[in-house]
């Protein structure tokens, strides 16, 4: 089993919308007993709280539901737990290295690194344009499951 764990600041926009949109991908190819996908936040700021509405909205648009997720925190454990860990910019490479201690194994990559246009995913916290990250979300999770 393949397990993947997508990383963000908070947990309630880019992370969630990369795990909801990497399991229907899955699902798609009817591969679910393959992986093992879930998210989580480098921060502490969100954590319990569910994912933020706009997110939710384009998510359902898409036919998925996020209903019950919740942020949590990444911890030093999950480096040993995932195959992958997937940041979604340099900010959350950066601060998921220090929680783990380094990336001995290679294991901690960028979303966008799946594609052709390597990047950052902007945060729609900050630009409050989601529809703008659905694209490269969606991108880098067909790329990553194509390298998969």
């Amino acid at each position: 089993m393949i397990k993947v764990l997508f990383i963000c600041h908070g947990n309630i926009c880019r992370s969630p919308m990369a795990e909801f949109v990497m399991k229907e991908l899955v699902r798609q190819q009817g591969r679910e007993d393959e992986f093992y996908i879930a998210s989580a936040a480098t921060s502490t700021e969100e954590i319990g709280n569910g994912v933020y509405p706009p997110v939710r909205k384009l998510l359902r648009a898409h036919g998925m539901d996020c209903g019950g997720k919740t942020a949590r925190q990444m911890t030093a454990a999950d480096y040993d737990a995932f195959d992958l860990l997937i940041g979604m910019d340099e900010a959350n490479v950066r601060n998921m290295k220090r929680i783990c201690g380094g990336d001995r194994d290679g294991k901690i990559k960028m979303l966008l690194d799946y594609t052709d246009h390597p990047c950052a995913v902007a945060d729609p916290w900050y630009t409050r344009d989601f529809e703008a990250t659905w694209p490269d979300v969606n991108d880098g999770c067909r790329g990553l499951l194509r390298q998969l």
